[in-house]
């Protein structure tokens, strides 16, 4: 049992409450901790509740009841993550990041820890009512994004592969035709991966046709699961072989012009259509 002052104390609950999203903590664990009456608790959750609504930086949700307590939801404000997209957007229309087939680089951005946790806090604010058992992605790009989702979700991450690893034990392969190349592909999910009837969130890093995000939700019927949801960092603005229309995308590939290096990008279908304009 700690003996601290109020200031320490709010310190020590709000780096605990942040590090355990979406997990409801019993009054009993700090009271207990802290040596402190509930009463007193309360007036500390109190302060961090109103600290973290002014701030932007998410909803602390009080439970009443014997079995209540209280529950932190990360949550980003529509006007940070708008701010924050068109600043990611200002540097993925940067020509040098263009890749032949109109595919854009984007691995520096998908291997810096501080951006990677801003767009997981955006996905898991737009499905945080979705309630989702695991984060599911396919290999490999879309890795460092799923987990950072999952982070702040507060559960685990499911990866497909395209090939079997004997690693992986028994597992559930299917093919699947990719929307933008049109040719058949595999993909493999292991049986203990994955508990029957789990509801899943599916993140990805980019989609054309769809083809890839189709083949996770055909898998996932092997699973009987449920898709709660699909997130997407960035879309091609050509939908007309679009495969799904039921996701999320933070940005839109509107054009690009291979021979003048031009790259045009616009907000996705996170925000408001206003925000578009």
């Amino acid at each position: 049992m700690k003996k601290l002052r109020r200031s320490a104390r709010l310190v020590d609950m709000t780096q605990h409450l942040l590090a355990h999203p979406h997990t409801l903590i019993p009054l009993t664990l700090f009271s207990d901790q802290y040596g402190a009456a509930k009463s007193s608790i309360s007036e500390d959750l109190s302060i961090i509740k109103e600290a973290f609504e002014g701030e932007g930086i998410g909803l602390l949700k009080t439970v009443a009841g014997a079995a209540g307590g209280v529950k932190y939801i990360p949550l980003t404000p529509r006007d940070q993550a708008a701010r924050f997209t068109k600043e990611l957007i200002e540097q993925l229309e940067k020509p040098e990041r263009l890749l032949p087939g109109g595919y854009l680089y984007m691995s520096d951005i998908l291997g810096d820890p501080a951006t990677l946790s801003i767009i997981g806090k955006m996905f898991a604010s737009a499905f945080a009512e979705a309630d989702p058992d695991v984060v599911m992605t396919v290999e490999t790009k879309g890795i460092p994004l799923a987990y950072a989702t999952a982070s702040h979700l507060n559960v685990p991450v499911v990866i497909v592969r395209r090939d079997n690893k004997v690693t992986e034990g028994s597992v559930v392969s299917i093919n699947y035709v990719s929307g933008s190349s049109k040719r058949i592909q595999t993909m493999s999910l292991a049986r203990r991966a994955l508990a029957e009837q789990s509801r899943v969130l599916i993140i990805d890093d980019f989609m054309k046709a769809g083809g890839t995000i189709q083949g996770m939700i055909d898998l996932l019927q092997e699973f009987r699961a449920k898709v709660v949801g699909c997130g997407v960092l960035v879309e091609t603005a050509d939908a007309s072989e679009r495969l799904i229309d039921d996701y999320i995308s933070l940005a839109k590939l509107k054009d690009v012009d291979i021979k003048e290096k031009q790259i045009e990008i616009e907000l996705g279908s996170y925000f408001p259509r206003e925000g578009n304009e």
